[in-house]
């Protein structure tokens, strides 16, 4: 079954969103087995619809289109979709009363065009939307099947996967992906690890993918079963992590201060944070994780030489000395932090973030992290290259990344 996936939407082709919505799809489908060949967006204009669903009639069999079902005039995905195919548009009563339900509830006044979210071509099953007012539409026509789907990500996710999925004919075989995060490794020093199996490797393939501050790997394997897909899968990281060891530090939708955090769940530890250069964006990517109340107890944005002295004890002639952005400064936040809070823990990071600041002596990208533990102070000396943005959230991978080593007992 070939499938193409079109966007509906001018601010697409403008930049102004991600077209999210074409990933979750493309991802969805290969699970089910089904190809997809096609990724189209056009906007909000009724002709270059018409000529875009017109050339994907010619060579898919599902088509999916995202967006363009609302109430207002530039929304015309289903009338032109009805428009080329000949049928008429008709009202179903149920999906009336039900906007009228939702309108009365939310106290709004429900206007004319609000009315044209009822209407579907003839011979069209409405798809229920739990999440908004513009529901689905799944159409079988001339051999051909064409799903309309709403834009919004949080109306389109849970209607797809509830709602077209299960009415999707089943495929011989699955295609399933797994991605692993790699951190401490630039791309071409982790190709040198893995090349023969990235040339050699077919099911699954092994894709590397360089990301702003981790590096990714994608395998994707076709099997029978979903079941003998995983254990292709499952054979394929085991080979890597030999490779590559303690550099993976997650898979798919995990993240760093994830990793970190349910080690210190299991360890039952906690951890305080001190930043200058950062900002804050330490402490953030650890309380983004839900439950972090359990090992985050405190953080300091320490941004000025003023502030580290008066809220972390930090001796101005120490700063004097060595300067802000030292290992010796870094060493004492840390410290003095871990003592203050009484944590397990205690990660400080001092740096220059540019792209103003930095000196021959202390380049722009320099940082120095320290971690305060039981057993002491461990420091370590960065030089990152990259935006003020870039810089920020390597510093913070860099310092989350010898947590996670610690607590794994690595280089510790």
């Amino acid at each position: 079954m070939k499938t193409e996936i079109i966007a509906v939407g001018t601010e697409l082709l403008l930049g102004q969103i991600a077209n999210t919505n074409a990933r979750f799809l493309s991802e969805k489908l290969a699970e089910k087995g089904i190809n997809v060949y096609w990724h189209t967006v056009v906007g909000d204009n009724p002709a270059r619809l018409a000529e875009t669903f017109s050339i994907a009639l010619t060579r898919a069999d599902l088509i999916i289109f995202s967006g363009g079902l609302g109430p207002t005039m530039d929304d015309l995905t289903k009338e032109t979709v009805a428009e080329v195919l000949n049928l008429a548009l008709e009202k179903d009563e149920a999906w009336t009363e039900e906007l009228e339900r939702i309108f009365a509830r939310l106290e709004r006044v429900m206007t004319d065009n609000n009315y044209k979210q009822a209407l579907i071509p003839r011979g069209a099953r409405l798809l229920i939307n739990d999440h908004g007012t513009a529901p689905g539409i799944w159409l079988e026509h001339g051999g051909k099947i064409v799903v309309l789907l709403p834009g919004p990500p949080r109306e389109l996710m849970p209607m797809f996967t509830a709602q077209v999925l299960p009415l999707l004919p089943e495929k011989d075989g699955v295609i399933l992906s797994r991605v692993l995060k790699i951190t401490g490794l630039g791309e071409s020093a982790m190709e040198e690890r893995i090349a023969d199996l990235v040339a050699n490797q077919t099911n699954p393939t092994i894709a590397p993918l360089a990301k702003d501050v981790e590096v990714h790997l994608r395998l994707t394997a076709k099997a029978a079963t979903r079941g003998q897909a995983q254990k292709l899968l499952d054979a394929t990281e085991a080979k890597l992590l030999t490779r590559l060891g303690e550099t993976v530090f997650a898979r798919d939708e995990e993240s760093m201060a994830g990793a970190v955090a349910g080690l210190l769940f299991k360890r039952n530890q906690t951890i305080a944070v001190a930043e200058s250069c950062t900002g804050g964006l330490l402490a953030h990517m650890l309380t983004n994780v839900s439950g972090s109340s359990a090992y985050f107890m405190q953080g300091q944005v320490v941004y000025s030489n003023r502030s580290k002295t008066e809220l972390l004890g930090v001796q101005p002639e120490l700063i004097e000395k060595h300067g802000a952005v030292s290992e010796e400064v870094a060493r004492k936040m840390a410290e003095n932090l871990r003592r203050r809070s009484s944590c397990d823990f205690a990660l400080a990071i001092t740096g220059v973030a540019g792209p103003t600041g930095g000196t021959a002596e202390k380049p722009v990208g320099l940082v120095f992290i320290a971690i305060a533990k039981a057993e002491g102070i461990s420091c370590r000396k960065f030089n990152f290259i990259g935006n003020r943005e870039t810089i920020k959230e390597r510093a913070v991978m860099a310092a989350l990344n010898m947590l996670r080593l610690y607590l794994l007992d690595i280089n510790g």
